[in-house]
């Protein structure tokens, strides 16, 4: 049977979190956001709190949450503010190539350093002209003996001007495509690796973003996580497991702008009454509350198979393209409901709606989740319909009476007899057109 409640422990980390979320983050969040500047500290904070890298498994040292746990952690922390929550979970993400290769000693080494100390990785994918592309990557990987020389340059890493660590997809050939990606563990402290400064954004102001820079870096094998050709299957790997969560993102910064709208209402006046009265606004707390719940049940369903099944893909990119999409439209009307104090920075509403765009981008953009999900009810998903030729639309007579039942499959037409028609009534074909129901 279905259970949709969280279990005692789950509902003490939310309390948690939320109290983390209140006491430390959201008292800085505007101040960080206005200097356009990461607060390390409060990461830090997050890592000694455990709302930070909880799900490294038992046996390197962490607590082994999963990613429902992961989940409640971000949703409340993105409450709270969108970007410092980004960059706390952005170990985990930084991560979860180690956790899911099978190099095992690069586990060791690094899931317990990071459980352990407070270190910072993050995950290179991405590069300036390669986006929702992995298989577009071109930064190069040389191989050299049982090393890779690594040459190139990496884009849009959140983290990559602090991150300690860093796990970085590259190629042993462009022209390969999926067939040439490997995947890599390499450390800021390596010659020839370096970060650009931070990118200038629209939102997300207070997490840390740059590029990211490789010139002859050797990696040795010890840090190879992926050979050529399965570097790309890590990655898939890895979004099927991270999706889930930039949709608590979504549900965390949604969730705060109604809470917002519903205080402003309750207080503000217009027309000699509460506008909290006015049926066009209640209809719009409505939709928001209907779209957060909606939202949020994606999520923890997807956090769950990932959880639990050996491939929560789809339910991934619905979670993922779902949540994201419909948090934008709850925030857009939070800000519709503040009208023209909601467009400025005196509210919180215009900051959430920065921070929220960027939902719908990364980790692969609303199109791209779009491109998997109709690939796979195109192809991959089956039907419990039969085909329509095999059910005609018998409405004098039902399908089970007895007496045959012809359907021509150019038009529909059903005919009721021993034999079908020489020709169709409808659309003139000859007898062969016609089926028979049930052969």
């Amino acid at each position: 049977m279905l259970n949709f409640q969280l279990s005692e422990a789950q509902m003490e980390i939310q309390q948690q979190a939320r109290e983390f979320a209140l006491k430390e983050v959201l008292p800085v969040a505007w101040h960080y956001d206005k200097k356009d500047e990461i607060p390390v500290s409060i990461l830090e904070k997050a890592f000694r709190a455990g709302m930070m890298n909880s799900d490294i498994p038992k046996e390197f040292g962490g607590k082994g949450w999963g990613l429902v746990e992961g989940a409640i952690i971000t949703e409340e922390i993105a409450a709270a503010c969108p970007g410092i929550a980004t960059s706390i979970f952005d170990n985990s993400l930084g991560m979860e190539p180690i956790y899911l290769c099978e190099n095992k000693e690069a586990q060791k080494k690094y899931l317990s350093d990071m459980a352990k100390n407070f270190k910072l990785i993050c995950f290179a994918t991405s590069e300036a002209f390669m986006g929702s592309d992995v298989s577009g990557i071109r930064c190069r990987a040389k191989q050299d003996g049982e090393d890779y020389i690594l040459n190139g340059t990496k884009f849009w890493i959140t983290n990559g001007g602090i991150a300690d660590y860093m796990t970085v997809f590259a190629t042993i050939d462009p022209e390969k495509k999926h067939d040439g990606i490997c995947a890599f563990v390499v450390e800021r402290n390596w010659k020839g690796v370096s970060s650009g400064i931070p990118i200038p954004k629209m939102g997300q102001r207070c997490s840390n973003t740059t590029g990211l820079s490789f010139k002859d870096v050797r990696v040795p094998k010890e840090n190879v996580l992926a050979g050529p050709g399965q570097g790309f299957i890590l990655a898939m790997k890895t979004f099927s497991r991270t999706r889930p969560i930039i949709g608590s993102f979504a549900v965390g910064a949604a969730r705060s702008a109604m809470e917002f709208a519903v205080e402003y209402i309750k207080k503000r006046k217009a027309f000699g009454t509460r506008i909290s009265n006015f049926q066009s606004l209640q209809f719009k707390i409505a939709e928001m509350y209907q779209k957060i719940e909606t939202a949020r049940l994606l999520v923890l369903k997807a956090a769950w198979e990932a959880d639990n099944t050996p491939d929560a893909t789809i339910s991934a990119s619905i979670a993922k393209m779902y949540a994201t999409e419909a948090a934008w439209e709850v925030v857009d009307e939070a800000m519709q409901v503040f009208g023209g104090f909601g467009y400025t920075k005196m509210f919180p509403i215009e900051k959430l709606l920065r921070d929220m765009r960027l939902y719908r981008i990364y980790e692969g953009t609303s199109e791209v989740q779009r491109m998997i999900l109709s690939g796979h009810v195109m192809n991959t998903y089956q039907p419990v319909m039969p085909p329509m030729a095999d059910i005609p639309l018998s409405r004098e007579k039902p399908l089970n009476s007895g007496e045959p039942v012809w359907r021509c499959t150019m038009c529909g037409h059903v005919h009721y007899g021993d034999e079908a028609p020489e020709e169709c009534p409808v659309c003139l074909f000859p007898k062969a057109a016609f089926k028979k129901y049930g052969e």
